[in-house]
């Protein structure tokens, strides 16, 4: 991507004086070196974890969805409750790597690989739980329009579940292929670094045979705008097809019109939480400090205040839709939800970790903080489960009917799965981190001289003396 002016006092974001050597070098480290101790402790315990929830899941099969605590009158419980989070989680990926490239913001270089990778690993968590929550697991073909023997037997082509169907498989194709795409020059890279004929050959079928001529550039620049372009209106599509599960329904709390863009931001931020704790797990283990630097993390709390801003009006909103209805049952759900419910623990627990929580990124040292980004972004990530649990449980557990009117537990097999699918997510992650490029090589090669650190200084040095920047350091407006 070319490169063109920036400020010289906005911050550096290849921090050491790095040369296009030492990129290369430091990135492809981690798939041809050592197994590094950090990495092989969290990625067994990971398949650990991953291994348990496989187990609930043949659990469930054999013994059938009645070992779930799902009854009558909350149908769609802990599993769908997990559904939505994952989907979620599943759209900042693609956000943020398709947004910030037709942006041409250049701190997506840091981040945009991991964050892509993301997505594929949490929509294949996702699936996991509508195609279990069917019990019979080997029928889930018959969620597809197909040509059959059954004569007029289709799907439901009415139904906002099969529109689930439809969106979410062209979001996972249409996010692979970005990925995809993205990666093709960095596997031509580690292929020209490999030492033994099955790796060079391994990478270079990935590669497609690059060898990284004007051509190939022009062609990779062009696909890869294609695909930001289709990727940007199906994250919005996508969780807003997700919402019209509940919102055509007549279940009070769910029939509300604001629930698409409500759904569409509580999605970015939930996922721009998840793409905070891997970027920071990543950097960890693999030593990326000088490519995941403390701008990359100011600049995605920031998003995140923002985001967990706009989730808070829209919980805020649908009170005040709630009572200026007039209708009874809709202001009774939102009652039993905030005050006097059994579940109103859940709605504070959701409101403080949302709403309250982020507010102390307005603080620019907690912002550029490790640690405090760390636990707010599990903050944020709790948070969001609690508000789809909000949403699907509490709002089922009292219905039109008194005599409906139930409570839910989970048991130890639902727990089991949801947990078993952090465990998958985590395994498949720290996988990719260790086969291949978590960071973009080429992309950040093409920022080197605008924003690595020795090259801004000098580009300060020459404009110092013009009148904008004089006692911009008294100022304390440079970064170092």
């Amino acid at each position: 991507m070319a490169s063109h002016f920036e400020s010289p006092l906005r911050e550096p974001l290849v921090q050491g004086n790095k040369t296009y050597k030492d990129i290369t070098t430091d990135i492809v480290r981690p798939t041809t070196g050592k197994l590094q101790p950090k990495w092989l402790f969290w990625t067994t315990i990971s398949a650990i974890v991953a291994a348990f929830g496989v187990f609930c899941l043949v659990w469930e099969v054999v013994f059938g969805i009645g070992t779930w605590g799902a009854n009558k009158t909350i149908g769609w419980a802990w599993d769908i409750t997990n559904f939505v989070w994952w989907i979620g989680i599943g759209h900042a990926g693609t956000l943020i790597s398709a947004i910030l490239l037709l942006f041409r913001q250049k701190w997506r270089t840091g981040v945009n690989r991991a964050a892509e990778a993301m997505t594929i690993f949490a929509v294949v968590c996702a699936g996991l739980f509508p195609v279990f929550h069917m019990g019979r697991v080997w029928d889930a073909f018959f969620i597809f329009p197909y040509p059959n023997t059954r004569g007029p037997l289709w799907v439901n082509f009415n139904s906002p579940l099969l529109w689930d169907v439809f969106a979410i498989s062209t979001y996972f194709t249409v996010s692979l292929l970005f990925w995809y795409t993205g990666l093709v020059p960095d596997f031509a890279t580690i292929r020209d670094r490999s030492k033994s004929k099955g790796r060079w050959k391994f990478y270079n079928l990935l590669s497609f045979g690059w060898i990284g001529s004007a051509k190939h550039w022009e062609r990779w620049e062009s696909l890869s705008l294609i695909l930001a372009g289709l990727s940007t209106p199906l994250v919005l599509s996508v969780h807003t097809i997700v919402s019209f599960d509940f919102a055509t329904s007549v279940i009070p709390g769910w029939h509300t019109t604001i629930l698409p863009p409500y759904f569409v931001a509580g999605a970015i931020f939930s996922g721009f939480a998840m793409v905070l704790t891997l970027m920071l797990v990543a950097r960890y283990i693999l030593n990326l400090e000088d490519y995941i630097t403390l701008a990359h993390i100011e600049s995605m709390n920031k998003v995140l205040l923002l985001t967990g801003t706009m989730v808070g009006i829209a919980y805020l909103t649908e009170l005040f839709t709630a009572w200026y209805s007039s209708n009874q049952y809709e202001q009774f759900q939102f009652a039993t939800r905030a005050v006097g419910g059994t579940y109103a623990w859940a709605y504070w627990t959701m409101m403080f970790c949302n709403l309250v929580s982020p507010q102390i990124f307005w603080i620019r040292k907690f912002r550029r903080n490790i640690y405090v980004t760390f636990v707010m972004s599990i903050f944020v990530n709790i948070g969001m489960w609690f508000e789809r649990f909000v949403i699907i449980v509490i709002s089922l557990h009292r219905d039109y009917l008194p005599s409906s009117f139930s409570y839910y537990r989970p048991t130890w097999v639902e727990v089991g799965i949801y947990v078993g699918t952090i465990g998958i997510f985590m395994t498949l992650f720290l996988m990719f981190c260790r086969f291949f490029p978590t960071i973009a090589i080429a992309e950040v090669k093409s920022i080197l001289k605008v924003s690595g650190n020795q090259y801004r200084a000098g580009q300060l040095a020459e404009v110092k003396d013009m009148e904008v920047y004089k006692n911009v350091e008294e100022k304390d407006l440079v970064y170092n």
